[in-house]
């Protein structure tokens, strides 16, 4: 590298860093990059593993249960025997089947026609929760409809050869039949065909699945162009807090995108199945559901049927239900329930399970909510005594003599913190001053989380098993007690608060000359919002009054503050040019944010938010101060850093993506990251709509990315892998929001080196779990958000707005309505006429409209993707549903 620039974290130069004992200063020094020590893990652990993941499956209660699974002869004569049997499933309309196990799929079903694909099985015991008692207690004249699952040494050893594979199952929430999992070079999504094929895993479990050669696999990619897009509100939270994670691309469930089928050297379809679940590794899915009751007559049972229709129904006693359910059943039809699956037996269609809860009123914010968090296994429940008494329990506190001793005192340091206006959790400020010679001195101070967190305590255990706050729409599921993320921790204006630091000194056009690390002390001047940061951006010579602003601490002038956010706004406006420059994507979607009534907390409005200047400020030293913390604990930890990596897209969707655009005469470029970048937000031209154009295309390539996720440099070998795609650096970590975030605290403990003796084996568990946690946590906050705008067009609907096609299928198009910034299918089965044809990879469909007058011909509307329309959202009869409506165009009218 030829100078310490932007560039010090493109690349993997080292530097040494050496801490004085009094304040704990860290001073940057460059030299030689230390040898990575050999990682410490066994090249074979699949058969550890899997015993290991015996813990996860175990009884309702956590109980763990030991894997006892023979692999003798009978599993041996079982496997010879199978027969290759076609299954046909009965296929009935949603609405009124609702789960996957209405589709009776073998063994007792009324429709003679219809066979088990799976008649013969071994008959190895398996843990609790998959374990199959097909043949026992009573049920031994039942024919089996799932396959028994493989024991551990058998999977061990096909995880070995390469005969078996290991992924996380996804189940399309539009298709239930189809599942997927990833290939194991990530290219394309290889498909799992009926229920029967997934064998009793549910949606996010990590499975093992027996393959046949690559050469006849099934491939059925996400086809990025006129795919089955399920509709979905792209609104996270109410408020957008995390700048840095706008950077990276995430899978959402609800974009899965069913494109046509691709067979290659495919066998006759019904011969075999060519993916087949033969062992859940970790049931990752909650096995909780929210629904509702129905009755049976004549029966000791009732049944619970999901909302989620890739969850099964249930069988659940009697004895559960409300006393006068069997009496009144009609009185429960709308009441949602939570129902928990402990069993699902192999030789049944349906689950069985325990009622956990009702929740009340389907429809309603509240009972709509907790069975979201329920499902998606969020811990909402008030913090424990045990817990609480962790806390400093003399308040209010003050910082102790001899840890500001030990630390940086930056308290009269024009330090400030800009966030949105409703943020009660402030874990960032900056600071910016010019120095004499011309440059700065740009410091990022991060609450410091972990000096209350002691490693080990009660505490932190439950903050790493939440591992993450969850941003609903009308509140906050905090990781950590609110003493500590609202006041304690939170770097609350005017109060003398614990932080962690990074230092550079920076040239005015973004050049880092120097860098340092440590513990510091710091006293916000002023807490202010992005529209105040903003506001003086857009008038910089403005003089603001005291009245326009925030309480602000008389040690420090306005002016003086607002010298600092424009200081800082030019130094950002330059590292985003060298960023993007040097290659890095950023895929902004539309996020849908909504004004409460402060007493109900029903939407009173919505709106689409908007990016701002200041939130880019931000967002650019965040991202500096993630990749300043990442190079600092790999330098220091080569085995141990937990890092965030984020893999390049999926290749059969990018080859897809440029065909299309090539047809379009789109000139977009999806050679690298930066050329997606630059093309994206300089080629889709200049008028009103391109805006529109750009989230088109933008949702479309966002399809194609895959996820981001924390690991351990211990459990990769190759150091290419560490790589992140989106952002086109080579190291990458989270540093900067510990209060809601476990991932930052470790990140924190590993700079301060006060992490205990942890093994990879640890810090890759730690991560893995990170990962699921943030994922379920992204899917609350998206369907808090859903919840909230379907409640929004309920109560002041109908809404109209111009809507953009994303998507065509055969029967129905997917727009995007560019006023609330949601996704919804339009289906056409009330025309007179719908022709769909496609030229190369560009879907199309004419729509044919009757006049009002018979005697006048039929009118003819082209739709492809693209093209602009008109929509009218409305609320449906059933809770929570609501249709976009296709408008007649008024030149038909």
């Amino acid at each position: 590298m030829a100078d310490a620039s932007i560039c010090l974290y493109t690349d993997k130069t080292s530097y040494q860093v050496t801490c004085t004992e009094d304040q704990g200063i860290m001073e940057l020094h460059k030299a030689t990059a230390p040898k990575k020590v050999p990682s410490k893990l066994q090249h074979k652990r699949n058969e550890k593993d899997i015993k290991m993941s015996s813990n996860l499956v175990g009884s309702e209660e956590g109980d763990s249960q030991q894997l006892s699974c023979s692999c003798g002869e009978e599993q041996a004569k079982n496997k010879s025997k199978k027969k290759r049997l076609k299954g046909n499933l009965a296929k009935k309309d949603e609405a009124e089947c609702g789960p996957e196990v209405d589709l009776i799929i073998a063994g007792k079903s009324p429709n003679k026609n219809i066979k088990s694909p799976q008649t013969q099985a071994s008959k190895e015991s398996l843990p609790q929760n998959n374990k199959d008692k097909g043949t026992k207690g009573g049920r031994g004249s039942r024919k089996q409809l799932f396959e028994q699952y493989m024991c551990t040494e058998d999977v061990s050893a096909g995880l070995e050869r390469g005969e078996l594979l290991k992924g996380v199952l996804r189940i399309n929430p539009k298709k239930y039949m189809e599942a997927f999992v990833p290939s194991p070079d990530g290219s394309a999504d290889i498909f799992l065909d009926g229920i029967a094929a997934r064998n009793r895993a549910l949606n996010g479990d990590v499975v093992v699945v027996k393959v046949l050669p690559p050469e006849q696999w099934k491939v059925l990619y996400q086809n990025a162009v006129s795919g089955d897009i399920n509709e979905r509100t792209l609104a996270n939270q109410m408020v957008p807090k995390a700048p840095d994670v706008i950077v990276e691309a995430h899978y959402n469930e609800d974009d899965e995108v069913i494109g046509k089928m691709k067979n290659v050297s495919l066998h006759d379809k019904g011969n075999e199945l060519l993916l087949q679940v033969v062992f859940i590794f970790e049931q990752k899915h909650s096995r909780a559901a929210s629904g509702f009751l129905k009755f049976l007559p004549n029966k000791n049972f009732a049944m619970f049927s999901p909302v989620d229709h890739r969850i099964p129904r249930v069988n659940l006693p009697l004895a559960d239900c409300p006393a006068d359910f069997v009496s009144r059943p009609g009185d429960y039809e709308n009441t949602l329930f939570i129902c928990r699956i402990t069993h699902w037996p192999a030789d049944n269609n349906f689950a069985e399970g325990r009622l956990a809860k009702t929740l009340g009123q389907a429809g309603e914010i509240e009972p709509e909510t907790e069975g979201i968090m329920t499902e998606y296994d969020v811990d909402f429940s008030e913090f424990s005594e045990e817990v609480l008494n962790c806390l400093p329990q003399d308040l209010p506190w003050s910082i102790p003599a001899h840890e500001l001793s030990r630390r940086r005192d930056l308290r009269k340091e024009c330090v400030f913190t800009i966030d949105p206006a409703t943020a009660r959790d402030l874990d960032d400020a900056l600071s910016c001053k010019q120095l004499s010679d011309g440059n700065f001195e740009v410091g990022v101070h991060i609450a410091d989380v972990s000096y209350f967190v002691e490693e080990g305590s009660v505490l932190d255990q439950i903050a790493g098993k939440r591992a993450t706050s969850v941003y609903l729409v009308q509140k906050v599921i905090p990781m950590l007690p609110r003493l500590l993320c609202e006041e304690l921790c939170s770097l609350n204006p005017l109060t003398d608060r614990l932080t962690f630091s990074v230092i550079w000194k920076l040239s005015p056009e973004g050049k880092i000359l120097s860098e340092w690390f440590g513990r510091t002390v710091i006293c916000s001047c002023i807490k202010m919002s992005y529209d105040h940061a903003q506001s003086m951006i857009e008038a910089p010579d403005k003089h603001f009054s005291a009245e326009e602003l925030p309480p602000c601490s008389p040690n420090h002038r306005i002016h003086e503050i607002q010298e600092a956010i424009l200081d800082l706004h030019n130094i950002a406006k330059q590292l985003r040019a060298q960023r993007f420059e040097g290659g890095a994507l950023q895929l902004n979607q539309l996020k849908l944010s909504f004004t409460l009534d402060k007493e109900s907390s029903m939407p009173q409005g919505c709106y689409v938010y908007q990016y701002q200047d200041s939130n880019k400020l931000v967002e650019e030293f965040m991202l500096l101060a993630n990749m300043a913390a990442a190079h600092q604990i790999y330098r220091t930890f080569p085995e141990l850093a937990i890092l965030r990596r984020h893999p390049p897209p999926q290749s059969k969707m990018v080859d897809d993506l440029q065909e299309f655009c090539d047809q379009m005469g789109l000139d977009i470029d999806f050679n690298s990251s930066g050329g997606l970048h630059r093309s994206l937000n300089e080629n889709l031209g200049k008028d009103e709509y391109a805006a529109a154009r750009r989230e088109v295309l933008t949702h479309m390539c966002s399809r194609a990315m895959q996820m981001a996720s924390y690991f351990c440099t211990g459990a990769l070998k190759d150091e290419n892998s560490f790589h992140h795609y989106a952002l086109n650096v080579p190291l990458y970590t989270h540093f900067t929001s510990p209060i809601r975030r476990y991932v930052d605290v470790i990140v924190h403990r590993l700079l301060a080196a006060s992490l205990s003796d942890l093994s990879i084996e640890e810090v890759h568990k730690l991560a893995s779990h990170c990962n699921d946690r943030k994922t379920a946590s992204k899917r609350v906050q998206e369907l808090s958000s859903e919840l909230f705008f379907a409640v929004f067009v309920k109560e002041c609907g109908p809404l109209d707005s111009e809507a953009m096609v994303v998507g065509v299928l055969d029967q129905s198009f997917d727009v995007l309505v560019l006023r609330y910034g949601v996704q919804k299918r339009i289906y056409c089965n009330g025309l007179k006429a719908v022709h769909f044809r496609k030229v190369g990879k560009r879907p199309e469909m004419t729509l044919v409209w009757e006049q009002g007058d018979p005697s006048k011909e039929s009118t003819q509307q082209e739709i492809s993707i693209f093209t602009l329309l008109d929509v009218q959202l409305k609320a449906d009869g059933a809770p929570m549903k609501y249709s976009a409506v296709l408008k007649r165009p008024s030149a038909f009218v």
